[in-house]
Protein backbone atom coordinates (compact mmCIF):
# COMPACT_ATOMS: atom_id res chain seq x y z
CA UNK A 1 0.00 0.00 0.00
CA UNK A 2 1.23 3.25 -0.69
CA UNK A 3 1.50 5.82 2.46
CA UNK A 4 0.28 8.45 -0.13
CA UNK A 5 -2.76 7.71 -0.17
CA UNK A 6 -3.44 8.09 3.66
CA UNK A 7 -3.38 10.70 6.67
CA UNK A 8 -1.88 9.78 10.12
CA UNK A 9 -3.34 12.23 12.78
CA UNK A 10 -1.89 11.76 16.36
CA UNK A 11 -3.51 12.65 19.29
CA UNK A 12 -0.74 13.84 21.27
CA UNK A 13 -0.96 14.64 24.91
CA UNK A 14 1.78 17.07 24.82
CA UNK A 15 4.68 19.14 23.00
CA UNK A 16 6.81 15.92 23.41
CA UNK A 17 4.19 14.11 21.77
CA UNK A 18 3.31 16.25 19.20
CA UNK A 19 7.28 16.30 18.49
CA UNK A 20 7.28 12.90 18.61
CA UNK A 21 4.26 11.76 16.20
CA UNK A 22 6.14 14.11 13.81
CA UNK A 23 9.15 12.19 13.88
CA UNK A 24 7.30 8.97 13.44
CA UNK A 25 5.44 10.34 10.12
CA UNK A 26 2.97 11.22 10.81
CA UNK A 27 0.86 14.54 8.77
CA UNK A 28 -1.30 15.87 11.79
CA UNK A 29 -1.00 16.03 15.71
CA UNK A 30 -4.45 16.76 17.81
CA UNK A 31 -3.51 18.66 21.10
CA UNK A 32 -5.44 17.59 24.40
CA UNK A 33 -5.03 17.84 27.70
CA UNK A 34 -7.25 15.72 30.04
CA UNK A 35 -6.22 12.61 28.20
CA UNK A 36 -8.32 10.55 31.01
CA UNK A 37 -11.56 12.45 30.36
CA UNK A 38 -11.19 12.06 26.83
CA UNK A 39 -9.52 14.92 25.70
CA UNK A 40 -9.79 18.45 26.91
CA UNK A 41 -8.90 21.86 25.76
CA UNK A 42 -4.81 22.67 25.97
CA UNK A 43 -3.69 25.62 27.77
CA UNK A 44 -2.26 28.70 25.53
CA UNK A 45 0.50 28.39 26.58
CA UNK A 46 1.32 24.31 25.44
CA UNK A 47 -0.26 25.84 21.77
CA UNK A 48 2.13 28.29 21.15
CA UNK A 49 5.40 26.44 22.46
CA UNK A 50 3.80 23.36 20.03
CA UNK A 51 3.34 25.20 17.37
CA UNK A 52 6.87 26.90 17.48
CA UNK A 53 8.33 23.64 17.35
CA UNK A 54 6.37 21.90 15.35
CA UNK A 55 6.01 21.80 11.41
CA UNK A 56 3.05 19.36 10.87
CA UNK A 57 0.04 20.36 11.22
CA UNK A 58 -1.70 21.42 14.57
CA UNK A 59 -5.17 20.69 15.48
CA UNK A 60 -6.52 21.82 18.63
CA UNK A 61 -8.99 20.24 20.83
CA UNK A 62 -11.69 22.48 22.14
CA UNK A 63 -13.40 21.27 24.75
CA UNK A 64 -14.10 23.16 27.96
CA UNK A 65 -14.78 19.48 30.56
CA UNK A 66 -14.99 15.86 30.02
CA UNK A 67 -18.14 13.80 30.37
CA UNK A 68 -20.83 14.53 28.03
CA UNK A 69 -21.16 16.84 25.32
CA UNK A 70 -24.60 19.15 26.34
CA UNK A 71 -23.07 22.61 27.20
CA UNK A 72 -24.69 25.21 29.41
CA UNK A 73 -24.39 28.90 27.97
CA UNK A 74 -21.44 29.88 30.41
CA UNK A 75 -19.32 26.28 28.82
CA UNK A 76 -20.33 27.85 25.33
CA UNK A 77 -18.50 31.24 26.35
CA UNK A 78 -15.65 29.14 27.14
CA UNK A 79 -15.49 27.29 23.55
CA UNK A 80 -15.67 30.70 21.77
CA UNK A 81 -13.16 32.29 23.84
CA UNK A 82 -11.12 28.88 23.42
CA UNK A 83 -11.66 28.91 19.93
CA UNK A 84 -10.24 32.44 19.45
CA UNK A 85 -7.10 31.68 21.30
CA UNK A 86 -6.60 28.49 19.66
CA UNK A 87 -6.21 30.41 16.04
CA UNK A 88 -4.01 33.23 17.94
CA UNK A 89 -1.66 30.82 18.82
CA UNK A 90 -1.31 29.26 15.52
CA UNK A 91 -3.83 26.27 15.13
CA UNK A 92 -4.18 24.55 11.63
CA UNK A 93 -7.48 23.27 12.30
CA UNK A 94 -10.34 22.62 15.69
CA UNK A 95 -11.87 20.09 17.05
CA UNK A 96 -15.23 20.02 19.06
CA UNK A 97 -18.78 18.74 18.88
CA UNK A 98 -21.93 19.87 21.03
CA UNK A 99 -25.38 17.98 21.27
CA UNK A 100 -28.98 18.40 22.12
CA UNK A 101 -30.01 16.72 25.25
CA UNK A 102 -31.86 14.45 22.71
CA UNK A 103 -28.50 13.06 20.44
CA UNK A 104 -28.75 15.46 17.82
CA UNK A 105 -26.56 18.01 16.56
CA UNK A 106 -26.97 21.44 18.48
CA UNK A 107 -26.91 23.08 15.31
CA UNK A 108 -27.67 26.55 17.17
CA UNK A 109 -24.12 25.98 18.91
CA UNK A 110 -22.58 25.07 16.25
CA UNK A 111 -23.04 27.52 13.89
CA UNK A 112 -21.81 29.89 16.50
CA UNK A 113 -18.33 27.88 17.26
CA UNK A 114 -18.04 27.54 13.18
CA UNK A 115 -18.30 31.31 12.97
CA UNK A 116 -15.82 31.56 15.28
CA UNK A 117 -13.67 29.45 13.36
CA UNK A 118 -13.78 31.14 10.30
CA UNK A 119 -11.58 29.38 7.44
CA UNK A 120 -10.12 27.47 9.96
CA UNK A 121 -10.82 23.83 9.24
CA UNK A 122 -13.23 21.59 11.75
CA UNK A 123 -13.24 18.10 12.76
CA UNK A 124 -16.40 16.87 14.62
CA UNK A 125 -14.66 15.13 17.58
CA UNK A 126 -16.51 11.79 18.43
CA UNK A 127 -19.07 13.40 20.20
CA UNK A 128 -20.87 11.92 16.82
CA UNK A 129 -20.01 8.44 18.59
CA UNK A 130 -23.07 9.40 21.00
CA UNK A 131 -25.85 10.64 18.24
CA UNK A 132 -28.88 8.98 17.80
CA UNK A 133 -29.39 9.15 14.07
CA UNK A 134 -25.48 9.15 12.53
CA UNK A 135 -26.54 9.90 8.99
CA UNK A 136 -28.41 12.72 9.90
CA UNK A 137 -25.61 13.60 12.02
CA UNK A 138 -23.15 13.27 8.68
CA UNK A 139 -25.51 15.33 6.73
CA UNK A 140 -26.60 18.52 9.65
CA UNK A 141 -22.20 18.54 9.73
CA UNK A 142 -21.65 18.72 5.75
CA UNK A 143 -24.36 21.47 5.85
CA UNK A 144 -22.63 23.28 8.46
CA UNK A 145 -18.94 22.89 6.83
CA UNK A 146 -17.56 20.94 8.98
CA UNK A 147 -14.22 19.47 7.19
CA UNK A 148 -13.80 15.76 9.01
CA UNK A 149 -15.86 13.46 11.10
CA UNK A 150 -13.72 12.13 14.04
CA UNK A 151 -15.30 8.71 14.82
CA UNK A 152 -14.93 4.78 16.02
CA UNK A 153 -18.70 3.45 14.05
CA UNK A 154 -20.66 4.35 17.29
CA UNK A 155 -18.41 1.69 19.22
CA UNK A 156 -15.82 1.20 21.83
CA UNK A 157 -12.97 1.09 19.08
CA UNK A 158 -12.83 1.54 15.33
CA UNK A 159 -12.21 -2.11 14.49
CA UNK A 160 -15.49 -2.92 16.64
CA UNK A 161 -17.42 -0.21 14.22
CA UNK A 162 -15.68 -0.70 11.04
CA UNK A 163 -19.39 -1.82 9.33
CA UNK A 164 -20.64 1.51 10.23
CA UNK A 165 -17.17 2.94 9.23
CA UNK A 166 -17.63 1.44 5.69
CA UNK A 167 -21.47 2.35 5.58
CA UNK A 168 -20.84 6.04 6.14
CA UNK A 169 -17.87 5.91 4.08
CA UNK A 170 -20.57 5.48 1.88
CA UNK A 171 -22.95 7.69 2.50
CA UNK A 172 -20.50 10.57 2.57
CA UNK A 173 -19.76 10.30 -0.99
CA UNK A 174 -16.92 12.45 -0.50
CA UNK A 175 -19.05 15.54 1.04
CA UNK A 176 -16.76 15.04 4.19
CA UNK A 177 -13.87 13.36 5.45
CA UNK A 178 -14.59 10.00 7.71
CA UNK A 179 -11.72 10.28 10.48
CA UNK A 180 -11.34 6.64 11.64
CA UNK A 181 -10.26 6.60 15.35
CA UNK A 182 -9.99 5.22 18.70
CA UNK A 183 -8.26 1.57 19.06
CA UNK A 184 -6.15 1.75 16.25
CA UNK A 185 -3.26 0.74 16.05
CA UNK A 186 -0.17 -1.00 14.30
CA UNK A 187 -2.03 -4.59 14.49
CA UNK A 188 -4.82 -3.72 13.10
CA UNK A 189 -5.28 -0.42 11.42
CA UNK A 190 -3.96 -2.42 8.38
CA UNK A 191 -7.74 -4.48 8.18
CA UNK A 192 -9.52 -1.44 9.17
CA UNK A 193 -8.40 0.42 6.32
CA UNK A 194 -9.44 -2.67 4.04
CA UNK A 195 -12.53 -3.10 5.63
CA UNK A 196 -13.75 0.13 5.82
CA UNK A 197 -12.11 2.20 2.58
CA UNK A 198 -11.39 5.02 5.11
CA UNK A 199 -8.19 6.75 4.49
CA UNK A 200 -7.72 9.11 7.22
CA UNK A 201 -6.69 7.59 10.86
CA UNK A 202 -6.24 8.81 14.02
CA UNK A 203 -4.40 7.50 16.93
CA UNK A 204 -2.12 7.96 20.30
CA UNK A 205 0.80 5.39 19.82
CA UNK A 206 1.56 5.75 23.20
CA UNK A 207 4.46 4.19 25.72
CA UNK A 208 4.61 4.44 29.56
CA UNK A 209 7.48 6.64 31.09
CA UNK A 210 8.76 6.14 34.43
CA UNK A 211 9.29 9.33 36.25
CA UNK A 212 12.78 10.61 37.21
CA UNK A 213 11.75 11.41 40.78
CA UNK A 214 14.64 10.13 42.94
CA UNK A 215 12.44 10.67 46.01
CA UNK A 216 9.02 9.54 45.89
CA UNK A 217 6.13 10.12 48.41
CA UNK A 218 3.33 7.26 46.85
CA UNK A 219 1.37 7.69 50.17
CA UNK A 220 0.03 11.02 49.23
CA UNK A 221 -1.73 11.70 45.56
CA UNK A 222 -2.65 14.89 43.41
CA UNK A 223 -6.16 13.18 42.43
CA UNK A 224 -7.32 9.99 42.17
CA UNK A 225 -5.94 7.07 44.62
CA UNK A 226 -5.93 4.75 42.11
CA UNK A 227 -3.21 6.87 39.66
CA UNK A 228 0.04 5.93 39.52
CA UNK A 229 1.46 9.61 39.70
CA UNK A 230 5.01 8.40 38.70
CA UNK A 231 4.13 6.85 35.53
CA UNK A 232 3.13 9.05 32.20
CA UNK A 233 1.82 8.32 28.96
CA UNK A 234 4.07 9.42 26.32
CA UNK A 235 3.52 9.36 22.09
CA UNK A 236 6.70 7.68 20.63
CA UNK A 237 8.29 8.01 17.20
CA UNK A 238 8.54 4.17 17.56
CA UNK A 239 5.06 3.18 17.49
CA UNK A 240 3.79 6.18 15.19
CA UNK A 241 6.34 4.60 12.76
CA UNK A 242 5.28 0.85 13.01
CA UNK A 243 1.73 1.80 12.78
CA UNK A 244 2.05 3.65 10.01
CA UNK A 245 4.38 1.17 8.46
CA UNK A 246 1.69 -1.60 9.26
CA UNK A 247 -0.27 -0.17 6.84
CA UNK A 248 1.77 1.22 4.20
CA UNK A 249 4.53 -2.19 4.38
CA UNK A 250 7.13 0.27 4.00
CA UNK A 251 9.80 2.43 5.98
CA UNK A 252 7.66 5.78 5.71
CA UNK A 253 10.13 8.76 5.14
Amino acid sequence: MNERKYTFEVCANSVESCLAAQEGGAQRVELCAGIPEGGTTPSYGEIKTTRRMLDIRLHVIIRPRGGDFLYSPIEAETMLEDIRTARKAGADGLVFGCLTPEGNIDLALMQKLMEASGDTPVTFHRAFDHCQNPYRALDELVSLGVTRILTSGQQPTAPQGAPLLKDLQVYAKERIILLAGCGVNETNIRKLAQDTSIREFHFSAREQVKSRMLFTNPGVTMGSKDADEYTRDVTTSRRVRATIEALCGTPYD
